[in-house]
């Protein structure tokens, strides 16, 4: 069954490639950029597969045991666009398109000055009869290096103003972990291709391992009631976990913006440097106050891109919060609205009873 469904994918990767990218690519004289576009080919389709997984399995727990329930859905389809752009290869692509060139410049310096970064296998020969052994230490690595990415776009006020537009939204969902701005999406994939290569990632490594780290993610913003019990919560992010991450009030101590629980997939990075917190409850998703307008959830793609523009121009500017009269809390000095208040023109969300 397995063997059947890798040959169907293989073939219909061939075909994709062979009748649709390669005399594109000839034509323009990118000959040289086949391999690369066979990856590509297969991000997409691996796309394709994680959207409708994360639809079939996902999309119906979110309908038996949501945290809230809304009236109105409109602002959670901007969130399946994003989706589509992301998981499809779309953003990935435009990411690739920019840094390639780049890639491509330090590889050729790299190689002339016989610098080749070491791979994990040649560090410890022992693990190439290992491969899933390999794979679990690039893994955890990679997600070391991804925890500290978040939290420095929590902790740069420039990098948070493009950040918040992930936050932002209070119908958070299955969908809402591909919602971030175009820019805050090109440092992100910077950051991670170029850990990937200074680790020396192989190149067969390198979807899987960004596949199963954006599996997680998609899991872990589900607006359905769910935890992995206490052992499992240890172990991996779980939706339960992560919406601590999202909450429109934060847990009392922790100052608005910094947050709390930045692991993407293991908690015990934030156990070690302090960020963690374990909540029982499903606090409600969002932002009360903070660089963006407060109609940004509810406006479309382009809209929230200009917003997020607009708020690093801003946050080039002095920090009034850095002021010695400024307080720096969570909660602004003025009326904030209470965790359950709709933005404006948004319906109020319904709670179902919580569950232990």
């Amino acid at each position: 069954m397995s063997n059947a469904f890798l040959e169907v994918f293989v073939a219909l990767q061939g075909w994709l490639l062979a009748h649709l990218l390669e005399p594109v690519l000839l034509t323009l004289g990118l000959g040289s950029y086949l391999e690369m576009a066979f990856d590509g080919v297969e991000f997409f389709l691996c796309g394709v597969l994680q959207i409708t997984a994360a639809y079939l399995l996902l999309r119906p727990l979110e309908a038996l045991r949501p945290i809230e329930v809304w009236p109105d859905r409109k602002t959670v389809r901007v969130d399946v666009l994003y989706s589509f752009l992301d998981r499809l290869g779309i953003i990935p692509l435009l990411v690739f398109a920019v840094l390639a060139p780049l890639f491509v410049s330090v590889d050729g310096w790299l190689r002339f000055h016989d610098i080749i970064p070491p791979q994990l296998e040649d560090l410890f020969p022992e693990l190439e009869a290992r491969p899933l052994f390999s794979f679990l230490i690039y893994l955890i690595l990679l997600d070391f290096a991804e925890y500290w990415r978040h939290r420095l776009s929590h902790t740069l006020r420039w990098w948070w103003a493009l950040h918040a537009i992930h936050h932002s939204q209070r119908q958070m969902t299955l969908w809402t972990d591909s919602r971030n701005h175009l820019l805050d999406d090109l440092i992100g994939g910077f950051w991670f291709a170029v850990i990937a290569l200074l680790i020396g990632v192989p190149p067969g490594h390198f979807i899987i391992l960004l596949i199963a780290v954006k599996t997680v993610e998609n899991l872990s913003h589900v607006n359905a009631r769910l935890s992995f019990g206490r052992l499992g919560e240890l172990l991996l992010v779980s939706p339960r976990y992560h919406r601590w991450h999202h909450a429109i009030e934060l847990p009392e101590g922790r100052q608005y913006r910094f947050g709390c629980n930045f692991a993407i997939l293991f908690p015990i990075w934030d156990q070690l440097f302090g960020t963690q917190y374990r909540g029982r409850a499903m606090p409600p998703s969002g932002l009360s106050h903070g660089p963006l307008a407060e109609s940004t959830a509810q406006s479309g793609f382009w809209r929230q891109q200009w917003e997020g523009v607009r708020a690093l121009l801003a946050s080039m500017l002095p920090d009034p919060s850095s002021s010695p009269q400024a307080t720096l809390v969570h909660a602004p000095t003025t009326a904030a609205p209470s965790p359950s208040a709709p933005a404006a023109g948004q319906q109020p969300a319904r709670y179902p009873n919580e569950t232990p």
